[in-house]
């Protein structure tokens, strides 16, 4: 039997070799209007704001609709010499976790605010996979506005899953690991006994969008591969796709796709928050850095917090269920009306739909299976709505347009299967290109889906652009879904790797950004409010260069003084106060990156000169006809020198505070 299952798996791995080769009905798959439909005229802007994941990149990249142009890259997770995100002293906080200075992560899912199950443009959500954390978007700045690191998980894949008013942000754990109140100094081949799944409950708060790790839930020591909200009649559920119920720790490709059926865990949230106001579970002593960014101040802080409470499957008896599903699910779906829960397992040839009120019935009827580490199961049958048959190979993820239809990707024979949730008929499929897997339209997982096109994010090119040496370009492929059947509109590059993806009307954004920062409520410690306060101040080895940048000089822009070994800490202040006016600065030898300042904001760059010498300064962004005159010197002494500190600007000179003065010994 395990050779038929080996040979089984060796099948659709061949399978996937192949999908190179181009898939039937390719021929017609691009209409002759496809052009007229994408394109956008010059000065004219795109239907839609495409928010798609950077994957192990580790940021989040903003496209438009329908034209696949690249608007803005992010910096969430991973530093970024473009801004000097985790670079400037300002932003280096908000990497920091219980491990210390993490300068990059893996970042697979998001999810857009929600309110009354319709997404509102408010703030968008990312997860890190690798070491887990939640990020928190504002989009009005489309700055990282606050990160949280979630304590006794590992792989935050399932994660930033949004309940429909945003209540919660949820996240499941990809890799069970021992909990951080357990000795996690075990034996691997322990894992029955000691490795535990975790699902972490991030509560919201309403009005400004901060989070706070509220409760988490230990449950069995299986992988949770993705999750969604219900909705409506359904919201106060959350669903899970689970795989690896044989729990192996080895070559799981084979000895964790034994089962014929793994689960999807169903989770009631709002007993579980009752749970815990009640005084239920555990007070775990763990660690985790809760990182924010404060607006007015121009800068993050990081707080490193010490507990959180844990439920145990034995508090969540009658709250939390599991559902048999085929086979090693990844995708878990629920439809606009919350009735209906997809759930996707890749190595199926069917897809199951099951249904939210024959779950509840089933659960009043004690209608179970049996257990499953201490969870009830519930009849398959029981919570089984239906099977859509023969859909394709390797269905993954589905997304729902409105009209009751569902579109699901299947990864091994390169398509999107289009189906009607009811009577689970096939009714279109279209070539992708190819081995896709996630799946957007835009308001797609919500409770008002806006319907109108569809990208399949695509995990191989083969044949799609121009190639680029033994790694290939990204790609995401644009379909119209507006009438009875799909049509391939354009092919676009991404970063490397998109997984999944968000999108909504540009006018729910663009009418709320901040265009800039005012001077006046600029309270950054080493803000510079104008030239005249300009100044250079040395405390012991740290010299503070107090500067300002506008069109087009530093003041001031020329320093001497400076020794080598000191820790030179430019701040600068954008004194701009108009749209789309930022500067940059950027010194010779620094080793991170430079500063991208935006018009009332204060950034910091921290340079320590490791030789003499005459050091140019400039702007590094092009802001007047006159930027290549944005520029200055610094002139480096050696160590031990009694070279005087001053500072001018157009040769006005001024001495700053002598080293002597400041008590430090020639």
């Amino acid at each position: 039997m395990k050779s038929l299952k080996l040979l089984g798996l060796s099948a659709i791995v061949a399978v996937t070799a192949l999908t190179g080769c181009k898939p039937k009905g390719t021929e017609t798959a691009v209409s002759g209007d496809a052009a007229q439909k994408v394109y956008v005229a010059p000065g004219k802007y795109d239907e839609f704001y495409n928010f798609v994941s950077g994957g192990f990149n580790g940021q989040v990249n903003v496209y438009g609709l329908p034209s696949g142009r690249l608007l803005k890259v992010l910096p969430v997770f991973s530093v970024n010499p473009e801004n000097g995100y985790g670079y400037s002293e300002e932003t280096k906080p908000m990497l920091e976790t219980s491990h210390g200075f993490i300068p990059w992560d893996d970042q697979h899912h998001l999810s857009l605010s929600q309110t009354n199950a319709e997404v509102d443009g408010r703030w968008l959500f990312a997860n890190a996979n690798n070491t887990p954390r939640v990020a928190r978007i504002d989009l009005k700045t489309f700055k990282t506005v606050e990160i949280l690191e979630l304590p006794n998980s590992a792989g935050n894949h399932s994660s930033p899953f949004l309940t429909e008013n945003t209540e919660y942000v949820v996240a499941g754990t990809r890799f069970a690991v021992p909990t951080d109140d357990a000795n996690g100094d075990v034996p691997i081949d322990s894992f029955k006994e000691n490795f535990k799944g975790v699902l972490s409950f991030i509560g919201i708060d309403q009005q400004t969008g901060g989070m706070d790790l509220s409760f988490q839930i230990e449950a069995p020591g299986i992988n949770f591969d993705l999750s969604h909200a219900g909705k409506k009649k359904s919201g106060d559920w959350f669903f899970f796709s689970c795989y690896n119920s044989e729990k192996a720790n080895t070559l799981l490709e084979v000895n964790a796709s034994q089962n014929d059926k793994d689960f999807i865990m169903a989770v009631n949230w709002k007993k579980a928050a009752e749970l815990v106001k009640a005084g239920k579970g555990r007070k775990v002593t763990t660690e985790y850095a809760h990182n924010k960014w404060d607006e007015s101040t121009h800068s993050a802080t990081s707080t490193m917090k010490k507990e959180v409470v844990v439920l145990s499957v034995e508090d969540m008896k009658d709250a939390m269920f599991m559902i048999p599903c085929p086979k090693s699910p990844h995708g878990c779906d629920v439809d606009p009306t919350g009735e209906y829960i997809i759930g996707s397992g890749k190595l199926a040839a069917l897809i199951p739909v099951f249904s939210f009120d024959k779950m509840i019935k089933a659960i009043a009827d004690k209608n179970f299976a049996g257990e499953y580490d201490g969870v009830q199961v519930i009849k398959y049958e029981a919570a089984l709505h239906g099977e859509v048959q023969k859909p394709g190979l390797g269905p993954l993820h589905t997304e729902f347009d409105g009209k009751g239809n569902a579109y699901t990707s299947m990864f091994v024979s390169s398509e999107v299967v289009k189906w009607n949730i009811k009577d689970l008929k096939v009714l279109d499929r279209q070539p992708t290109f190819y081995s896709v897997g996630h799946l957007m339209i835009p308001g797609g997982d919500s409770g008002k889906p806006f319907g109108k096109y569809l990208v399949a994010y695509n995990k191989i090119t083969k044949d799609r652009y121009l190639p680029t040496g033994p790694e290939l370009a990204q790609s995401a492929q644009l379909y119209d879904i507006s009438g009875d059947k799909m049509k391939l509109l354009l092919d676009f590059p991404t970063f490397g790797e998109p997984h999944y993806a968000q999108a909504l009307p540009g006018d729910m954004i663009s009418k709320n950004q901040v265009k800039f920062f005012k001077i006046a409520d600029n309270k950054h410690p080493y803000a510079t409010k104008g030239e005249a306060e300009s100044k250079v101040v040395r405390e012991g080895n740290k010299v503070h260069v107090y500067m300002t940048s506008i069109r087009s000089h530093f003041a001031p822009d020329n320093i001497e003084g400076i020794r080598v070994g000191d820790e030179v800490y430019f701040h600068v202040t954008n004194l701009e106060q108009d749209w789309d006016v930022p500067h940059g600065f950027a010194i010779k030898g620094n080793q991170n990156a430079e500063l991208l300042i935006m018009p009332g904001e204060t950034c910091t760059l921290k340079w320590v000169p490791k030789k003499p010498g005459m050091y140019p300064m400039y702007c590094t962004d092009f802001c007047s006809a006159l930027h290549q005159e944005m520029q200055g010197y610094v002139r480096v002494s050696p160590a031990g020198s009694n070279t005087p500190l001053i500072y001018s600007l157009n040769n006005k000179k001024d001495n700053a505070q002598s080293p002597v003065k400041q008590g430090e010994t020639k």
